[in-house]
């Protein structure tokens, strides 16, 4: 487990971070972090337990008090210079992700990229944190101001599916609004976001204000049972599962902790007959494709209208044939390995299902694990994969895939698939293929969910709101929405005497 060869030798970090010094968990206990490519292990890392999150929840708590106050341009500055040294270090900060999540090196430092923005953008945001005066309707002699203050120490639960940009998503924008953070990556992928605190750190964040903690699957629910559970946390902010986040939510219940929760998608890819074939061809690759499939507004439902579903069938499987999918440091490599075996069995388990129930294989070998890695077929690799002639009974229909596996459902009328589309407990991103306007407004407004791409496979960014509803849950990342989820509005009530009453009485 010798540490990759880094031009920066300082990201390589295997401890927990907490209050700016870096430790062993209190047990001395480690679990261990593996390459998806190989199955082997790359490193061993902190298995906190819920009394390291009390050391570190207590040390945010103490930072907070002067974080809170530290004057908006320095935290501005502070996040500023932690986003050039991102981008300063994307080549290192690239390989170790690629090496613990599996993802085409090229779309790491992508990542890493993505992640600075969101840094740059909170920069700006730290700036502009503006309250409101608001007319009285009671009392002409009274000023109403409504302040916008931090509130208090946040926890942040990121996924492994993006290990840099999750980061900054969250504590960036907490560290904005003057928050100090309790980090709690996933075990998978805790490399990516140690390496992200140590920048923060060279950035200036002062200690406390940005704490990391590790743990393996078998400490994963003490740790995160801890973090709803500590009374010096404020706010709690997760990405992942909806089961998850429902368990989350009730262990939070007796402390009334604030919550943000991106939880699961189920994004429907609804091409009309109209669209142009070539824009929707590239949309759907960028919806699916990225990272392996595996994300929360990956195209789960392509829906294809059946004017144009034989042509858009042959190009997308053209498109698909042309993917390299392999390690994710090979030349050229598009499609990297799943991160998790557990994401291979299921990702099997729904093509399985979906073949039983009738559905044809346009291209690809989805059952098969892939032998793509060069090591004697090490590693969790499944082959991209087309499907066609799908229905609403297949399991895929109602669960995420979160895989690069695109399943092909014809349509008639825009009645019917806006109905599919919304036979969903969840409802995160979607996307539309149109060149009809008043189409795209009604699809638009009729979809029931957070995000609506129209014409692009792209629905995130620094300055964009990042949400969902129905089961998806609740709270909006990026943006200035973003900023206000670790906010409180106070309102100050002042009244003005009227000063002429007053020297009359004198």
């Amino acid at each position: 487990m010798s540490p990759p060869n880094l031009s920066n030798a300082n990201l390589w970090r295997t401890d927990c971070y907490i209050n700016g010094e870096w430790a062993r968990a209190s047990t001395g206990n480690a679990f261990t972090v593996i390459n998806p490519s190989t199955e082997r292990t790359i490193a061993t890392l902190p298995d906190c337990t819920a009394q390291d999150v009390s050391i570190a929840s207590n040390h945010a708590a103490r930072a907070f008090k002067n974080w809170k106050t530290t004057n908006p341009k320095t935290r501005g500055t502070i996040l500023r210079k932690w986003a050039d040294l991102l981008i300063a270090n994307a080549a290192d900060i690239g390989t170790i992700l690629t090496m613990e999540n599996g993802k085409p090196y090229a779309e790491a430092k992508g990542e890493v990229a993505f992640a600075a923005s969101y840094l740059h953008f909170y920069a700006g945001e730290a700036e502009r944190q503006y309250g409101e005066v608001v007319p009285s309707l009671t009392n002409a002699d009274n000023r109403v101001f409504a302040l916008q203050q931090p509130i208090g120490v946040v926890a942040c639960l990121t996924p492994w599916n993006f290990p840099a940009a999750m980061v900054t998503r969250k504590a960036g924008a907490a560290i904005a609004a003057g928050c100090s953070v309790v980090l709690k990556p996933a075990g998978e992928t805790s490399l990516t976001a140690l390496a992200i605190a140590h920048l923060g750190a060279e950035a200036g964040l002062p200690a406390g204000v940005l704490n990391v903690v590790t743990c393996g699957p078998q400490r994963l629910a003490e740790v995160g049972e801890a973090l709803c559970r500590e009374p010096t946390i404020k706010k709690l902010s997760f990405t992942g599962s909806t089961a998850v986040g429902k368990l989350l939510m009730k262990q939070c219940a007796d402390s009334l902790k604030k919550l943000s929760l991106e939880l699961g998608g189920n994004a429907p890819f609804i091409v009309f007959d109209d669209c142009d074939l070539e824009t929707a061809l590239d949309a759907v690759m960028a919806a699916k494709v990225r990272n392996s499939g595996q994300t929360c507004v990956c195209a789960n439902r392509i829906y294809v209208q059946r004017g144009v579903y034989e042509a858009f069938s042959k190009g997308l499987v053209g498109r698909f044939q042309k993917l390299k999918f392999g390690d994710g440091f090979g030349d050229g490599v598009v499609v990297g390995p799943l991160t998790t075996g557990r994401g291979l069995e299921k990702v099997q388990a729904h093509v399985r299902d979906a073949i039983q129930k009738g559905a044809d294989v346009l291209f690809g070998k989805p059952t098969e694990k892939s032998e793509s890695s060069g090591d004697g077929g090490s590693g969790f690799f499944v082959q991209p994969a087309v499907l066609s002639g799908m229905k609403p009974d297949m399991l895929s229909h109602g669960e995420e895939i979160f895989g690069p596996v695109a399943p092909l459902y014809a349509f008639d009328t825009e009645e019917e698939v806006l109905e599919m589309a919304n036979a969903s407990e969840v409802g995160l991103g979607s996307y539309v293929c149109t060149q009809d306007h008043a189409r795209m407004w009604r699809m638009g407004e009729g979809l029931e969910v957070g995000m609506v791409a129209i014409n692009t496979g792209v629905i995130a960014g620094g300055e964009i709101p990042f949400s969902g509803v129905k089961h998806s849950g609740f709270g909006v990342e990026g943006g200035k929405w973003g900023l206000q989820e670790f906010q409180i509005t106070k309102t100050m009530v002042m009244a003005v005497p009227d000063r002429r009453a007053s020297k009359a009485r004198i």
